[in-house]
């Protein structure tokens, strides 16, 4: 059983160390990263029978908003160090269950792969001659995740059902605002280890139909960029693919900052390209500005 990988010696132990390494801010406990040890120590006999028996329940996270530099907020949830050290726990061996089925296109959140990679794979679509992008952003993406499709997603592959109930359980644990509990129905809390594996899960069912229909693209996390020939074939990639996000993934495309264009006129993870025969890669001018 997956469960008692998590559970084992050797995996809560790089748990551990992971999370004293991130630090990071308090959960709504106040409990800060430095107290987990004495924590775990004390309580640990009590939480490892919890999450064995399936009746563990983590805490709501607490939600900070961080401002964007284009204007508007991202929203942080926050999870208390205790569920952080519990997700990655089951992070590390989801990881290594899942990742070795991604796409080669998917860059994000991935062992051993960066952004500097996606962007050069980019660059090298638009050498080949593919100088039209769809730019495709997702709206809200950790926040618009539907859980009964995620859910529907993992259950496929995983046959431990107390994991099961307890992912959806990080998924649902609510958000805490000003001291009251909201309950949550959709989204992933961005903020805890487990949410970047969970979106490129469900992110991978995308991946493979790009894959299927035989596109030139990349992805990092939530931001695709497909690459194609003219621009009539970029506008009904366009159309088909949105539809595709939207019935079949149940997630929603942010049409005002999706675009079909030229691929310098762009920015993607905050680099964009020269128009030249064989492109450079460049600094986006908003991130100049910025």
């Amino acid at each position: 059983m997956l469960m008692e990988l998590i559970l084992s010696r050797e995996n809560l132990i790089a748990a551990f160390k992971r999370v004293v390494q991130n630090k990071g801010s308090h959960g709504v406990d106040g409990m800060s990263v430095k107290d987990l040890r004495r924590h775990l120590y004390e309580n640990w006999d009590s939480i490892r029978q919890s999450l064995r028996e399936g009746t563990y329940k983590p805490l709501p996270v607490r939600r900070v908003e961080i401002p964007k530099p284009n204007g508007g907020v991202r929203l942080l949830g926050i999870p208390t160090v205790t569920d952080r050290f519990i997700q990655q726990a089951i992070a590390q061996v989801l990881t290594k269950n899942f990742d070795p089925t991604f796409s080669d296109r998917s860059y994000g959140f991935r062992p051993g792969r960066k952004g500097h990679d996606a962007v050069r794979e980019a660059k090298g679509y638009i050498k080949e001659g593919y100088r039209w992008v769809v730019d495709i952003d997702l709206e809200k993406f950790f926040d618009k995740v539907n859980h009964d499709k995620l859910m529907g997603i993992l259950a496929k592959t995983i046959k431990d059902r107390i994991l099961l109930k307890l992912i959806r359980r990080y998924l649902q644990s609510g958000v805490m605002i000003n001291g009251v509990v909201m309950e949550t129905d959709m989204g992933t809390p961005q903020g805890g280890p487990l949410s970047p594996l969970l979106s490129n899960i469900m992110l991978h069912e995308l991946d493979k139909e790009l894959e299927k229909r035989g596109h030139k693209f990349v992805r990092y996390a939530d931001d695709c960029n497909i690459y194609v020939k003219t621009k009539k074939a970029g506008i009904r990639v366009m159309n088909s693919i949105t539809n595709f996000i939207e019935k079949e993934l149940k997630l929603k495309v942010n049409k005002e900052k999706s675009a079909v264009d030229r691929p310098w006129k762009r920015k993607f993870l905050g680099f964009s390209f020269t128009f030249n025969k064989a492109p450079k890669v460049r600094i986006a001018n908003e991130s100049v500005k910025r």
